[in-house]
């Protein structure tokens, strides 16, 4: 069976080594395979496409051996048997000595999980919060280093990062924060739902992190209110040249960037805004309606 497709993706079919609790709502899982020596991304929020299993498969269903035409093939497939895909970003990639990738890291958030949650989990969540050793998934990824599907691009002559994520966001954020290179100035703020959900990162930037912690609080319909409050209450440092990353629910996005570009009056081709979710809809909803 053939796991290529066409540059700058391919398939990579892995397999579970272990998982590690993050806090209540996020759970780290690590893959490697024989097939990640090919993986290659130069990218902190590197976007990829997982393909997961139903309860009962070994491994998902995928009919990549048809090339370009799996597509197809895959959405044309009875919704019980074809595997669950999710977007998400790669949080880290370790190499041995001579280059090869041995292991991928992808932190997953858990809703819904809890017995008596109000929402139950979707397909991803539920197979997150089981995950084990050995369980097959396959990975849509980059084959090159440089690809349409990483996002943080800052100018060279940036001299302020500015940083918003939610907890969807979290893992390309933190990876974002950790990469930065020393004399960086950068303010940050993440936003989680349980205190016991926010991580320690290390950094060579001068970077002044804020966690924000909803505690069950729901956001209204002007959109994000504990990040606006905490950013329009912010003092950023004088910049000439700012750079603002923001990614997360998409409702909170489009009110975040109208706060950068209109109140703070932020150069709009220098904020890069992504939604990774949409309030209300599952990601079949949101494939649909785009």
């Amino acid at each position: 069976m053939t796991t290529a497709v066409a540059a700058p993706f391919r398939f990579f079919s892995l397999q579970v080594v272990r998982t590690r609790s993050l806090g209540p709502s996020l759970v780290r899982v690590t893959f490697a395979g024989d097939e990640l020596r090919e993986f290659c991304s130069n990218g902190c929020d590197q976007s990829l496409s997982l393909f997961l299993p139903h309860p009962g498969q070994t491994e998902p269903a995928v009919p990549i051996e048809l090339g370009d035409g799996w597509w197809q093939a895959w959405r044309e497939l009875p919704d019980d048997v074809r595997a669950v895909m999710r977007s998400y970003t790669l949080r880290a990639l370790r190499r041995d000595p001579l280059g090869n990738t041995t292991e991928i890291d992808i932190d997953f958030v858990l809703h819904g999980v809890e017995p008596d949650a109000a929402t139950p989990a979707g397909p991803a969540s539920r197979w997150a919060a089981r995950a084990a050793a050995g369980d097959r998934v396959l990975l849509l990824g980059p084959a090159v280093a440089d690809n349409r599907a990483i996002r943080f691009r800052p100018a060279d002559d940036t001299d302020l990062v500015v940083i918003w994520g939610d907890e969807t966001a979290v893992p390309a954020a933190s990876a974002i924060i950790e990469s930065l290179p020393a004399g960086t100035r950068a303010r940050v703020w993440l936003e989680v739902q349980h205190a016991e959900d926010v991580q320690d990162l290390v950094t060579e930037a001068d970077a002044e992190v804020t966690w924000l912690v909803r505690d069950h609080q729901e956001p209204d319909a002007e959109g994000a209110p504990m990040a606006l409050g905490a950013l329009r209450d912010a003092q950023l440092p004088p910049a000439e040249r700012p750079y603002v990353w923001i990614a997360g629910e998409s409702g909170h996005i489009k009110a975040l960037r109208r706060h950068f570009v209109g109140e703070r009056g932020i150069d709009r081709r220098s904020v890069t805004f992504v939604g990774y979710w949409r309030q209300g809809l599952t990601e079949e909803q949101l494939r649909a309606a785009e």
